[in-house]
């Protein structure tokens, strides 16, 4: 059945005629704001019915999670299987480059700004559907490679969460920030991936096991 509340978005895979409608979506978003985004401007610009888009979507909020949630699936979580440390790395970086790649591009970067414009709103739901819908999804599947690293002894830590935000914080430092306020150049998809590679190699610096000698999920010592 196609989802009818925000709540069922992320459990919902849309099909590829969904996937287009939401794309339509963001292009109107990125070039008109929150004003462009009405259902009537969606369904002219996707072709397909006003009806077609309460019945898969729901409601507005439920319209805007499923954006959302459009977005974030563009960062890619391969499929669990058997592998060594270097698998893991793999998908660290891989998660690293779509992450960088997916925040740095006209959608995202749109969305945040329009958030951070309405913070100070009562009716302030696209901050909130960000944060459960777009941040929240990739933290969740981000914990999922994180935990499987540490089943199988590559990783050490105590606290998932805090890895977590340790390597996302070694990912995107103040480039995000930066490209919000627009400070500087959008870097190209080939620094994105150096990015990210230097990244997962200081974040395995901290909790690699073969270089966890101290306390699991603490910082080495200085040089």
């Amino acid at each position: 059945m196609a989802p009818t509340t925000e709540q069922q978005i992320d459990q919902v895979d849309f099909s590829d005629r969904q996937n287009a409608v939401l794309e339509s979506a963001l292009q109107l978003l990125v070039e008109g704001g929150e004003r462009a985004l009405t259902t009537a401007g969606i369904a002219r610009a996707a072709n397909c019915s006003k009806e077609s888009l309460y019945r898969w979507f729901g409601d507005r909020d439920g319209l805007l999670a499923a954006v959302v949630s459009f977005q974030a699936r563009k960062v890619r979580f391969p499929d669990e299987a058997a592998g060594g440390r270097d698998t893991v790395r793999e998908r660290l970086v891989l998660f690293g480059t779509d992450l960088l790649t997916v925040l740095a591009g006209d959608a995202s970067l749109a969305l945040n700004r329009l958030a951070i414009g309405q913070a100070n709103r009562d009716d302030a739901r696209l901050g909130h559907l960000l944060l459960e819908h777009g941040r929240g999804r990739i933290e969740r599947r981000a914990h999922a490679v994180l935990e499987t690293g540490r089943r199988r002894g590559h990783l050490v830590f105590t606290d998932v969460e805090a890895a977590y935000r340790t390597l996302y914080g070694l990912i995107i430092g103040d480039t995000h920030t930066r490209m919000l306020l627009g400070a500087e150049p959008r870097p190209s998809e080939r620094d994105f991936a150096a990015l990210a590679e230097a990244a997962v190699d200081r974040f395995f610096r901290l909790f690699g096991a073969d270089t966890a000698t101290r306390e699991p999920g603490t910082a080495p010592d200085p040089d």
